[in-house]
């Protein structure tokens, strides 16, 4: 088995600054580190509103994927860490959008803060390329 190790960027300005990747890949599995609405220009989209930013870090993580050579189908563990678990209902509903017919392992887990207080979600990922099965 073929274990090189790409790294992949999102183009937050943090991830050159301090050293680390938004994507990395070895062999088929993909992790995604910890991931929030932070824009290339290095604002937050969607302040104070959970389903938007979910969202937002969703689609990024997405099109990260595809570019590592992967899909949203081959997702198979979703991590979730939100500011206030009243957020629940508007995470799930962006989420669902997305994986509801994926189904993968979800957990969505409260934390006190964020690296910004506008910041409300933030999302790690795993897949394995070639785990989709039609």
């Amino acid at each position: 088995m073929d274990l090189k190790r790409t790294n992949y960027s999102s183009g937050a300005p943090l991830e050159e600054k301090v050293g680390y990747s938004r994507i990395v890949k070895v062999g088929p599995f993909i992790y995604a580190g910890g991931t929030t609405s932070v824009q290339p220009d290095g604002t937050v989209f969607g302040e104070g509103d959970a389903y938007l930013q979910t969202k937002y870090v969703l689609e990024k993580l997405i099109k990260l994927l595809n570019e590592a050579g992967s899909k949203k189908e081959e997702v198979i563990r979703v991590k979730v860490y939100a500011t206030d678990m009243k957020l629940t209902p508007d995470i799930t509903r962006a989420y669902s959008e997305l994986f509801k017919e994926i189904k993968p392992l979800c957990t969505v887990v409260g934390t006190p803060a964020l690296n910004r207080p506008t910041q409300l979600v933030e999302i790690e990922l795993d897949g394995i390329i070639g785990s989709y099965t039609e």
